[in-house]
């Protein structure tokens, strides 16, 4: 697959930190109730850590109890899902349709009326207060 931020490795690896690297390009996981953004309640933007493409605003933000940032809906053409069997168990994996940087998971045990839980990495993205 093609995106429209293309990047050699060596260059990904030069731009970000070692742990949002390994993240965003490799699909690690932060541990649990660790992530900066977890509990970021103020009205914002959510962007890709990667390529900065806006992917969810703080009003899809809730919180889900499951130790990662969690949103029920992400800004229309943002994401792209791809089947993740990697843990033995059917999964969704979630990419920035942008740059392909992996964000997380999504599941459909979601509280509000779109059924959806994106559950995000916080390395995986930036916050932009709004300004008032």
């Amino acid at each position: 697959m093609t995106y429209d931020v293309e990047k050699s490795d060596d260059q990904w690896r030069a731009e970000l930190s070692p742990d949002r690297y390994a993240v965003l390009r490799h699909s690690s996981t932060e541990i649990p109730w660790t992530g900066s953004l977890l509990h970021v309640d103020t009205a914002g933007v959510f962007t890709c850590g990667g390529c900065g493409q806006h992917l969810f605003t703080s009003a899809q933000k809730f919180d889900s109890g499951c130790g990662w940032p969690s949103f029920d809906a992400c800004a229309p053409g943002t994401i792209i899902e791809r089947p993740d069997n990697s843990l033995e168990r059917k999964r969704t994996e979630i990419l920035c349709a942008k740059c392909g940087g992996h964000l997380g998971h999504v599941f459909h045990d979601g509280p509000t009326s779109t059924g959806l839980r994106y559950c995000v990495n916080s390395l995986a993205v930036d916050f932009n207060e709004a300004k008032v």
